[in-house]
């Protein structure tokens, strides 16, 4: 581990940098200032080819070069923006300023005035982060979250035919199978995630206070809103809000980072619940050589996969959560405010990443104690007392639940011959107490 991890603030850039650095090329002010510089060179050559007069002389062979000043940028490239930021106090004027420079550079300094032409920051900042938003979530998010979504489906095809006994409020309860359990988790996280092709990736665009005034009082004959539409929409990917104030809205951000939060809901309830399965002994964890459980007690092997990941889902929750209330609120036509907020959108993402990989390690690492499954099971014959009364109920047999329910609250211990002796002893013909005694923990887990 480098000094710069050992004296990091932030654990995703110190103890976990290595487990989500894929997140760094959106999300640091490196990724940050590129994904500026590509909406400042795309809009630039999205001006010369409406065509502005202006720019008409402008060779189209140049956007190749043009645009690997944002392809081919470097940390360098980014350390010379902050030094300029440090006298502007500004970071779009700085990256700005980086450009024009770069303009000259190349022998176009007679265009240079027509980078960042009538514009203010945030059509830059409401373009380029959600760029970033979504590019992170299609190479580094959803294929984790897929994964482990795959291998929740491995598991619960694995273990379909494993009874075993359920809980309810903590209590023995009606049988139930292990895989569907597992299932259950599966449907919820895909009713969650086709909620992500319906929420657009929004994105700003339109001058000050959103009406494109400079663009207009400029070139007054250009359809300026189509311009607009089709740059942000066609060329960059994203969709145009519109109107607007200075600022995105944010409401379609704010329904993504809810709907993210609720995957990590679900996410902290499987985690809760394999926890619990262990702590049961219904699984115990394969064992790596050289690792340690506890520092005091050598016989322990901790789930710390799954209580890692509950831990890094709750904070990331209450990071999106802060990002889901805050962001649509903003005074009049545009305060500072989402600024700051914008800048940690990385940090609940990475929090997320790093919890899906860290269940992913602790399934990975289960085992199937059936032995113990099969012993619960076989100690809790009570829980076929719903069963029974149901095709009594059928029969028409009087007051079956309460006869039921006299058995089963006894201090006596129900045994499957002391179930058989209760069966024996009703009013009933021989062919439904052989289908009564048929019944057992391990096949009364219904479909």
């Amino acid at each position: 581990m480098d000094i710069n991890s050992l004296t990091a603030i932030s654990p995703l850039d110190g103890r976990y940098r290595s487990k989500v650095d894929e997140l760094h090329q959106y999300f640091s002010e490196f990724g940050l200032i590129k994904y500026r510089l590509m909406v400042e060179v795309e809009y630039f050559i999205a001006l010369c080819e409406i065509p502005l007069p202006q720019l008409s002389d402008f060779r189209k062979d140049n956007f190749k070069m043009l645009r690997s000043i944002y392809e081919d940028f470097t940390v360098s490239d980014a350390e010379k923006i902050k030094e300029r930021e440090k006298i502007t106090n500004h970071d779009i004027k700085a990256v700005e300023y980086f450009l024009k420079e770069r303009f000259f550079q190349s022998g176009w300094g007679k265009w240079s005035e027509f980078i960042h032409f009538g514009l203010t920051s945030q059509d830059i900042n409401n373009t380029a982060i959600p760029l970033s938003v979504k590019d992170a979530l299609i190479n580094v998010y959803f294929p984790v979250l897929y994964e482990l979504r795959e291998t929740l489906a491995g598991l619960a095809e694995e273990w379909k035919e494993i009874p075993m006994l359920a809980r309810t409020h903590g209590q023995p309860a009606t049988p139930t199978r292990l895989g569907k359990e597992i299932e259950v988790f599966i449907s919820r996280i895909d009713g969650q995630t086709k909620y992500f092709g319906q929420i657009p990736f929004s994105a700003k665009f339109g001058g000050a206070t959103g009406n494109m005034n400079a663009h207009k009082v400029a070139f007054p004959e250009t359809d300026w809103i189509s311009f607009a539409n089709n740059f942000v929409n066609e060329e960059l990917g994203l969709q145009r809000s519109h109107p607007t104030t200075q600022i995105e809205h944010y409401d379609n951000l704010a329904a993504l980072f809810d709907n993210m939060r609720r995957i990590n809901t679900i996410l902290i309830d499987l985690s809760r619940d394999i926890w619990t399965y262990i702590s049961m002994e219904y699984f115990s964890q394969k064992i790596k050589k050289g690792e340690v459980g506890s520092s005091a007690m050598p016989h322990k092997v901790n789930p710390i996969d799954f209580e890692n990941g509950e831990g890094n889902l709750g904070y990331a929750n209450a990071v999106f959560e802060h990002l889901a209330m805050k962001l649509p609120v903003s005074r009049l036509q545009r305060d500072l405010t989402d600024s700051t907020v914008l800048r940690n959108i990385g940090v609940p993402i990475g929090h997320s990443v790093l919890a899906f990989n860290s269940i992913l390690k602790g399934l990975n690492k289960l085992i199937v104690n059936r032995d113990k499954i099969r012993s619960d099971l076989e100690n809790n014959w009570a829980v076929i007392s719903e069963a029974i009364q149901t095709i009594l109920r059928r029969e028409g047999y009087p007051n079956p639940y309460e006869a039921l329910l006299e058995l089963t609250r006894t201090n006596q211990k129900i045994t499957r011959e002391s179930l058989h002796r209760f069966i024996d002893e009703l009013d009933l013909s021989d062919e439904v107490k052989t289908e009564l005694k048929a019944i057992s923990p391990e096949n009364y887990t219904g479909f």
